[in-house]
């Protein structure tokens, strides 16, 4: 179950004051359904294709805001689905994002899940470069029991990646969790270095790493296009978390993402809790995303 979005402004309530009273179903009320869908970040194309397909469910007997959900229901079933498995040991997974997505947290909600589920994990802190951000993640390990592989503030985050595969095999461990510094998309040194990361975990552990998963803040908007754009180009994105839903009444990029990039959503998180990660359900997401 995810979190009650904020009250207000969200798709649900937009969707509402247009078609509340079905208004016959002109072409005045179709409009103000896509502008509520681009309001809620699903961007004016895919918006545009969803009122198309909204209007085939109203000409079959179905009332406009019925017609609106089933149209969404119907895009995000066609979304791919990629259900979250290690695989062989060591499984590397390299969290990507910009600044202040939650990539930290979201990895020790995810060595909390893998734990849960008996695993053994190890966390990785190649963000060498935000102040506190290895001692964060070593508050998080402590909290957790897992160990943290790390070096110097400023120190190269490559050399850590490497460091923490070859102590996964050492230790015989079945997870690898690489928390790495946020960037924006733009910079193209720092995302050059994304790449630099995924080769050397590539000649430690070849057909590693098994999942690259972008950490998406929700409320970040259209933006979310361009940042996917650049992370699957430099750094091999095989999945979307889905952030800070707890945050905004929108988050529709997700689904924009995943419609054109064809990226999966693996997870959605919410909160500050060690258990707020859950794998994603498309219904209880449309849920979510119709509730505010």
């Amino acid at each position: 179950m995810l979190a009650r979005p904020p009250s207000g402004g969200g798709l649900g309530s937009r969707l509402r004051a247009a078609l509340g009273l079905e208004r016959g179903m002109d072409d005045a009320a179709w409009d103000a359904a896509e502008e509520a869908l681009v309001a809620a970040d699903l961007g004016p194309v895919l918006a545009a294709e969803i009122v198309v397909a909204a209007r085939g469910q109203f000409a079959s007997g179905l009332s406009g805001t019925d017609a609106i959900t089933a149209a969404l229901r119907e895009r995000l079933a066609k979304a791919p689905i990629a259900p979250f498995e290690l695989g062989e040991a060591p499984a590397v997974v390299l969290m990507v994002g910009v600044n202040g997505s939650g990539k930290t947290t979201t990895a020790a909600k995810l060595a909390a899940r893998l734990r849960g589920e008996g695993r053994s994990v190890l966390l990785a802190a190649a963000d060498t470069y935000r102040p506190g951000a290895v001692e964060q993640l070593r508050l998080w390990g402590d909290r957790l029991g897992v160990s943290v592989v790390a070096q110097r503030a400023g120190a190269d985050p490559a050399a850590v990646a490497y460091d923490a595969a070859a102590a996964a095999v050492a230790r015989n461990v079945e997870a690898v969790i690489v928390d790495t510094a946020g960037r924006l998309q733009s910079s193209k040194d720092l995302m050059a270095e994304l790449s630099k990361i995924r080769r050397v975990i590539t000649r430690q552990l070849p057909d590693q790493p098994r999942h690259v998963l972008l950490v998406l803040d929700a409320t970040t908007g259209q933006n979310g296009l361009s940042q996917a754009e650049a992370f699957l180009a430099e750094a091999g994105v095989t999945g979307i978390v889905l952030a800070k839903l707890d945050g905004t009444a929108k988050g529709g990029v997700a689904v924009a993402i995943a419609d054109r990039y064809g990226i999966p959503i693996v997870f959605t998180a919410f909160g500050e809790d060690l258990d707020a990660l859950a794998p994603f359900d498309p219904d209880a997401y449309l849920e979510w995303l119709l509730a505010a």
